[in-house]
């Protein structure tokens, strides 16, 4: 058996098809996991909001001030 025959010779396009699948995973995973942290900062912030809005209700029915 030759060495050579054990050798890659497929070409520089095959290397960067390669490149390409062996970070795709990385990429994908790393766009979930950015989606996810944004979706739950904006919820986040969306329910804080809310709260804010339902406890100044509640303070002016009670007559309260306003909260600063």
């Amino acid at each position: 058996m030759h060495e050579e025959s054990l050798a890659y010779d497929g070409g520089m396009e095959n290397i960067w098809v390669a490149v390409a699948w062996s970070l795709l995973p990385t990429v994908g995973v790393s766009i979930v996991f950015f989606v996810v942290v944004r979706g739950i900062l904006r919820f986040d912030r969306t329910e804080r909001k809310v709260h804010a809005q339902i406890e100044a209700e509640e303070r002016a029915a009670r007559g309260l001030p306003p909260r600063v």
